[in-house]
C-alpha cells in the first residue's frame, strides 16, 4: 500500500502531534477506565477444528469452552485461554459465504500478545518445525514475531511486559 510522502507525510505527522496535545494526558491526569478489561475478543473462523488445532496445538492456548452460539443456530462459539484472565473467542457461521481476510476499515489488523523471551523462542521453533510462515524478528523489530492464523487473523507475539510499549510504561 502506498505510504504518504513529502507534504502529505508532514501533514499526517502534524495532525498526530495535534491529537496528542489535545487528547493524551499524563498518567496522573488520566481518568480511570470504566471497564475491568477485555473479557474476550470475538472473531470469525471458517473451520472450527482447523482453528482449534492452530490455537491449541501450535500457539499453546488451551481450548476452555465449545458451545453452540446463542444467537445463530448451528454456529459454534468457543474460547481459548490467552492468560491473565483473558480469552480469545471464535464463531463459525455455517451457511454464510465469507470472503478471505483483507485489511480494511473495521477489520482486525493484528492482535499483539505479550510473551516471555522463553515462550517467544519456543513459538519460533514450533513455527519453524511446522513450516508456518512468519515475519520477524529478522526485519528490524527483534521483539516481535508476526503470524496469520488459518482465518487470516494477524497475531503478534510481542516480547514485552503487559502495559508497556518499547520498554516504556503506558499504564500508570
Amino acid at each position: 500500500m502506498p505510504q504518504p510522502e513529502g507534504a502529505e507525510l508532514e501533514a499526517v505527522r502534524a495532525r498526530r502531534t495535534d491529537l496528542r496535545e489535545k487528547y493524551l494526558k499524563a498518567p496522573g491526569e488520566r481518568p480511570r477506565t470504566t471497564v475491568q478489561g477485555v473479557h474476550h475478543a470475538a472473531l470469525i473462523c471458517k473451520d472450527v477444528e482447523e482453528t482449534i488445532r492452530f490455537y491449541q496445538d501450535l500457539m499453546g492456548f488451551p481450548l476452555v469452552e465449545l458451545v453452540e452460539n446463542r444467537d445463530y443456530r448451528g454456529s459454534s462459539h468457543f474460547f481459548f485461554d490467552i492468560g491473565n484472565g483473558n480469552l480469545l473467542g471464535f464463531f463459525d457461521f455455517p451457511g454464510h459465504d465469507h470472503p478471505d481476510f483483507h485489511e480494511t476499515i473495521g477489520a482486525v489488523q493484528h492482535i499483539a500478545l505479550s510473551t516471555s523471551p522463553e515462550e517467544f523462542d519456543r513459538a519460533r521453533r514450533r513455527f519453524d518445525e511446522a513450516g508456518v510462515e512468519y515475519l520477524g524478528p529478522d526485519r528490524g523489530v527483534d521483539n516481535s514475531l508476526y503470524v496469520r492464523d488459518p482465518n487470516g487473523v494477524g497475531l503478534e507475539l510481542y516480547r514485552e511486559e503487559l502495559g508497556r510499549f518499547e520498554g516504556e510504561p503506558l499504564l500508570g
